[in-house]
């Protein structure tokens, strides 16, 4: 469990910013379940998604997404495990892959956490926001992700990652404005490992 809280560039929980916020979103709850359900309950409702909100700051790193208030469901993911791991809850990144139309002819990759609580095991969730047509909650141990793949090509990537692919770090790191980002989002074959 060792690797599923560390910090890492992008999983950079031991900022002062990033711990201090955990700590306050941990409040008076006793539990890890708790815990990670009001830091997953913040990141979805608190933290805007980019293209949802219209807003062009692109983030990475844990600490940016706090700063900002805003990213991608990548980034996202990337503050809630930095979050859950300044808890000492471990916490990893996972991917679906997921058509970017009705027909299946092209594909990007979404962000999901994955926390292990002690009562459950393993649980995914989803903290990218909810709109109309989009709902994602924390209610183990029932999955209740955004999205769920059903075209050919799309697909729950098997793992979890420590820290995150590098194709959807390298994206996040090349186009400097989140509408550059939404035209060129990455993807991800689950045949061929990075």
């Amino acid at each position: 469990m060792d690797e599923f809280l560390r910090a890492s560039a992008v999983i950079d929980c031991d900022t002062l910013t990033v711990a201090a916020m955990a700590v306050q979103l941990a409040g008076g709850a006793t539990t890890d379940e708790a815990v990670a359900k009001q830091c997953f309950d913040w990141v979805r409702d608190q933290v805007c998604h980019s293209t949802d909100h219209g807003i062009s700051v692109v983030t990475c790193r844990a600490s940016e997404v706090l700063e900002h208030r805003a990213g991608f469901c990548y980034a996202k993911s990337h503050l809630l495990v930095a979050l859950l791991r300044a808890n000492r809850i471990p916490a990893a990144l996972c991917y679906q892959r997921l058509a970017l139309n009705d027909e299946g002819t092209a594909f990007c990759l979404h962000g999901l956490v994955s926390v292990f609580l002690k009562d459950y095991g393993w649980y995914r969730i989803d903290p990218r926001g909810n709109k109309p047509g989009i709902t994602a909650d924390f209610c183990p141990p029932a999955e209740c992700l955004a999205f769920a793949p059903r075209l050919p090509g799309e697909t729950d990537i098997d793992g979890r990652y420590a820290d995150p692919l590098l194709c959807v770090v390298a994206a996040l790191q090349r186009w400097p404005t989140a509408g550059e980002v939404a035209r060129n989002l990455p993807d991800y074959d689950p045949r061929h490992r990075e």
